[in-house]
């Protein structure tokens, strides 16, 4: 696992941890695409996600994403091996199974008090949970899992907890951090500070200098009384 990869998956779950709470060990709800994912990249869930979260972790899913497995067949039969091996947590959908995606979604309502992590490859699931503030995303790329990176719906709905100041410092400092590698961070009131411009002349060096009476002035007159001394003594 690389270095850079784990201190991003840590700053992350630091912004979870002070800001939602959650605390271990972190549920994760899995979906058939993420295991069907999980399985064609040869991903060890039980074994690497731990370790990427740097934490317990409580795999899980429900049975309306098993029975939507089922009902795939064959092309999926692998990914339904793999989520029959998690917890299955309770949902509303008992008696009319539901999508995989509407089920998981039903899971994260009234602010996800369970604190759950969502895990899809599903884009159109992936665009709804982001929707809803203080909720990680888990999804598989290249081979590896991925943390996303927290929505502007988290983003701003810590930042209105902090202008009503209810966030501590040390809270502050991780959202600010986090904005600043998104570069969702403006200068105040959205203006930029103008440069000072050079000042013209100063009007007083302007003023044309007034004449000194010195001795210099006087001069003229000395030498033309000499002058009229001497044509008289001539």
């Amino acid at each position: 696992m690389g270095v850079t990869r784990q201190k991003h998956a840590k700053k992350i779950m630091g912004f979870y941890k002070h800001n939602f709470q959650f605390r271990e060990p972190f549920q994760v709800l899995l979906d058939g695409t993420f295991c069907q994912a999980a399985l064609r990249n040869k991903i060890q869930i039980r074994e690497q996600l731990p370790g990427y979260l740097d934490g317990a972790v409580q795999l899980c899913t429900t049975r309306c994403v098993i029975k939507e497995l089922e009902s795939l067949g064959k092309a999926l039969y692998g990914a339904k091996l793999i989520a029959q091996r998690f917890e299955v947590r309770n949902c509303s959908h008992h008696k009319n199974p539901v999508s995989g995606s509407t089920c998981l979604l039903s899971m994260i309502e009234d602010g996800n008090p369970h604190h759950f992590f969502i895990a899809t490859q599903d884009q159109d699931l992936s665009n709804k949970v982001k929707r809803k503030p203080g909720i990680p995303l888990l999804f598989i790329i290249q081979n590896t899992m991925v943390l996303d990176k927290p929505s502007p719906k988290s983003l701003a709905f810590v930042q209105k907890l902090q202008t009503d100041q209810l966030v501590p410092e040390y809270q502050k400092q991780s959202i600010v951090e986090l904005k600043e590698k998104e570069g969702l961070v403006k200068q105040e009131g959205g203006k930029r500070r103008k440069r000072k411009r050079a000042g013209g002349p100063n009007p007083l060096s302007c003023l044309k200098k007034k004449k000194k009476k010195t001795q210099e002035g006087q001069e003229p007159s000395a030498e033309k009384k000499k002058r009229r001394k001497r044509k008289r003594n001539r």
